[in-house]
């Protein structure tokens, strides 16, 4: 007999816990300013990794690749040295999203339309719960802090999420630079 496959509350718990461990690791090992912390998704919703950005690594990273600016740098996901960081961290949240439904070949239209807007909802629901908990920072800290849910290729969702995401401070230079018109 199969078990049913975790439903969006149980995945969103699964998303909270790895994407906790993942920044609090984050912020124990590297003492820097962060500014920018992602959730990063594909366009088929598979289960999302960690990517951050500190004005450090920015610095740095601009350096290293010999650029003049670091606006090219700012907001890429793949270019900061902590995409994919804490990988481990979501070993349990990678097999809660293996128990779903494959989105790719089996399902059509509606029914997959509702499966992705299921995992992006958990997505969003994790990073919230965790975000009322203090994870992204508080007060001043947390304004100077932008935490999005991010599907790759770009979707329009993104922008709104962000926005719904964060406080009104938090994202002001990433909606100005980075977010889809």
């Amino acid at each position: 007999m199969n078990a049913s496959p975790p439903n969006q509350q149980a995945l969103s718990a699964a998303i909270a816990q790895a994407t906790r461990q993942a920044v609090e690791t984050l912020f124990r090992e590297h003492a820097e300013d962060f500014y920018c912390i992602a959730l990063i998704t594909t366009g088929e919703a598979h289960a999302p990794f960690l990517s951050a950005w500190s004005w450090q690594a920015l610095s740095a990273e601009t350096r290293r690749q010999g650029l003049d600016s670091d606006e090219a740098l700012k907001w890429s996901y793949a270019d900061s040295p902590y995409a994919v960081f804490g990988e481990g961290c979501f070993a349990e949240m990678n097999r809660y999203f293996a128990q779903r439904p494959a989105m790719e070949h089996t399902l059509r239209d509606a029914a997959w339309a509702a499966e992705f807007d299921l995992r992006l909802t958990a997505m969003e629901d994790a990073v919230r719960q965790q975000d009322a908990q203090g994870l992204f920072g508080t007060g001043a800290e947390r304004d100077k802090r932008v935490v999005t849910v991010e599907v790759v290729p770009p979707d329009r969702g993104t922008t709104a999420r962000a926005l719904w995401l964060n406080p009104p401070a938090a994202p002001v230079h990433w909606l100005a630079e980075a977010a889809e018109p």
